[in-house]
């Protein structure tokens, strides 16, 4: 076995001067995301809305803002997700090989104290389909034997990767998939009691999509719950609620929708983001394209496929499941963030999630059952005319759907869709989400191909290209409850990164260029930018430091499906190369290069105490 790196682990000498804020013994993550002062997990909080109270940081005042301290990855391909601060303390993470640092933060520039280098595998980093990232790192409180709590993160390879907080000790490394089969793992886990979940990479090399789940202390699989085949291995039961939709009504619909064994290979991975609603104990999440992309190839709705989910935890038991895309002929991943707020809806308050699909569409669905509620296209989608909320299916323009007999023109979305993995915010002061998002369109046209484990299984030539108005991208407010964009900023390139709202009606969000702008969430004026060492594909978020200052951090390094010519030393010579990513963005090295830096801003000292 060819191995890129060896395990390294230092700062353990050191270990013991970490200075670690109480964080509460025994309570529970969501009692401790409720302290706006850290960064808990991915989203801040299980509900991803990706909000923080925070209100340092004002309209008024963030034109002040400036970089105070900066610390490079080592690692140079795609930088998406965004650190953790818990305490004193932050976690950052890095792209293949995954390294994972703490630093600390009550000293000047924030020193190491700890980091750990995987061992890995390199013949992995072939098998990612869209460059090697890795969307961030989970942390458990602290237990009787770690006073510090647990840092988890998956490896590209495969494993779930515990590390003891406090001292960057491994604690253990268990296999969860065989990138020698196609699958790797990308996705930032969740952890949820002593529950972390996991999830699964590699739709484009006939892998079939799971969620599996391990104990959070010793590694041990708890459940593992599929995308497809029947309803044992997906985790439907005499529990699960019945779909208000026809065509989602039956018996082992994840065998049947399928023609002959297509579904053992079926793809509908898991690789994008997870959000939890502890009082219905419920963990939502979406499942990717079907294989192969080649639509002909399996006739049917290809069931569970480009569905958002609803489970429990602990025991992975299916609560609902709706399939957005069925029998889905563009490869639009129904994988984005579940986002969860309470929203009025036709005069009542509902227990909503949103989500803003790939295929074009801004979904706001009740989160206790499933059913749609509100379904409209977020930027120009002409695949599909609308979604019939009668029948939960897309209305399509048959003329746009895909086919191995030709080439299809102009649709739109592009497969990367109008919004890709790089995540939304929600505001519960302006009740409105703020999403980036891309503005691409393509051609498409499906391929016969044969299935052999490992190798990639695609099956279309696909063309992408700038969308209507030629801009690339854009950063709109939307209103869930309605299905309205209330105000949009257009961008060059796609706004490939994620965004960040927060209480002093100031929203951030990234750029691929390597932008981190501040805008007014109200109207979405301008306020300030700076311009990173490199493309923005990472998440911004914010904590305030030990010295009572709010801070906010983006880490840059482009990368990611959009950003690949540049992050894998790809010409544009050929606009299908990068599964049709080179088409809609060539030039993206004119713009920005590798690299892979966290920048961290704050107002000088005067300025954050004047408000």
């Amino acid at each position: 076995m060819k191995l890129l790196n060896r395990p390294m682990q230092i700062g353990a000498l050191v270990a013991g001067s970490l200075a670690l804020a109480s964080v509460g013994g025994a309570q529970d993550l969501t009692t401790l995301s409720s302290n706006p002062n850290n960064w808990v997990m991915t989203g801040r909080t299980y509900d991803l809305q990706r909000f923080s109270p925070l209100t340092q940081i004002t309209t008024a005042n963030v034109a002040h803002l400036h970089p105070v301290w900066s610390f490079s990855t080592g690692t140079l391909r795609g930088h998406e997700g965004n650190p953790l601060v818990i305490g004193n303390v932050m976690y950052v993470h890095s792209s293949f090989p995954n390294k994972v640092y703490a630093l600390d933060l009550s000293k000047e520039g924030a020193p190491q104290i700890w980091q750990y280098t995987p061992e890995q595998d390199a013949a992995t980093i072939p098998v990612a389909c869209c460059d090697v990232v890795n969307r961030g790192t989970a942390w458990h409180p602290p237990t009787a034997d770690h006073s510090a709590g647990i840092i988890y993160i998956e490896l590209l390879q495969g494993d779930l990767l515990a590390l003891d907080a406090k001292t960057g000790k491994k604690m253990y490394q268990v296999k969860s998939a065989d990138f020698k089969t196609g699958s790797t793992m990308t996705n930032a886990p969740m952890v949820v009691k002593n529950v972390v979940l996991t999830g699964i990479s590699g739709g484009e090399f006939g892998v079939r999509g799971r969620i599996t789940a391990f104990d959070a202390l010793d590694g041990h699989e708890l459940w593992r719950t599929y995308s497809t085949g029947p309803d044992k291995d997906v985790g439907i039961t005499a529990n699960t609620l019945a779909s208000p939709y026809p065509s989602a009504q039956g018996k082992d619909l994840g065998v049947s929708t399928w023609q002959g064994d297509e579904w053992m290979r079926g793809g509908g991975t898991t690789w994008g983001w997870f959000s939890y609603d502890p009082e219905l104990n419920l963990f939502y999440h979406g499942s990717g394209n079907p294989g192969s992309w080649n639509p002909d190839q399996r006739p049917g709705d290809n069931k569970w496929s480009m569905s958002i989910w609803a489970q429990n935890p602990e025991t992975g038991e299916v609560k609902w499941v709706y399939q957005m895309t069925p029998h889905d002929a563009w490869d639009y991943d129904g994988v984005n963030e579940m986002v969860l707020s309470d929203q009025m809806i036709g005069g009542k308050m509902v227990k909503a999630l949103t989500h803003f699909d790939r295929n074009g569409f801004g979904y706001t669905l009740d989160r206790t059952n499933g059913k749609v509620l509100v379904a409209n296209p977020f930027g120009p989608t002409n695949w599909a005319k609308t979604i019939d909320l009668t029948t939960g299916r897309p209305v399509e323009d048959a003329s746009k759907r895909t086919t191995a007999k030709g080439n299809t023109e102009g649709i739109c979305p592009a497969a990367i869709g109008f919004k890709d993995q790089q995540p939304a915010a929600y505001s519960p002061k302006t009740k409105l989400f703020y999403v980036p998002t891309n503005n691409i369109c393509m051609d498409y046209e499906g391929v016969e191909v044969k299935y052999t484990a490992g190798q990639p299984y695609v099956g279309a030539i696909v063309r992408m290209f700038p969308g209507p108005g030629g801009n690339r991208g854009a950063f709109i407010a939307w209103d869930g409850s309605t299905g309205k964009i209330v105000w949009s900023d257009k961008e060059n390139l796609a706004a490939y990164g994620g965004a960040l709202a927060t209480a002093g009606d100031v929203v951030f969000y990234g750029t691929m260029e390597g932008w981190l702008k501040a805008v007014d969430s109200k109207t979405g004026k301008l306020l300030w930018k700076y311009k990173t060492p490199s493309g923005i594909i990472g998440n911004p978020m914010t904590y305030v430091g030990p010295d009572q200052r709010q801070y906010v951090a983006v880490l840059s390094g482009i990368g990611g499906w959009a950003g690949i010519g540049v992050a894998a030393g790809i010409g544009a010579e050929d606009p299908t190369a990068g599964l049709g990513a080179l088409g809609a963005f060539g030039d993206a090295g004119s713009f920005t290069t590798q690299g892979g830096v966290l920048t961290v801003f704050a107002l000088d000292k005067a300025g954050s105490t004047g408000q």
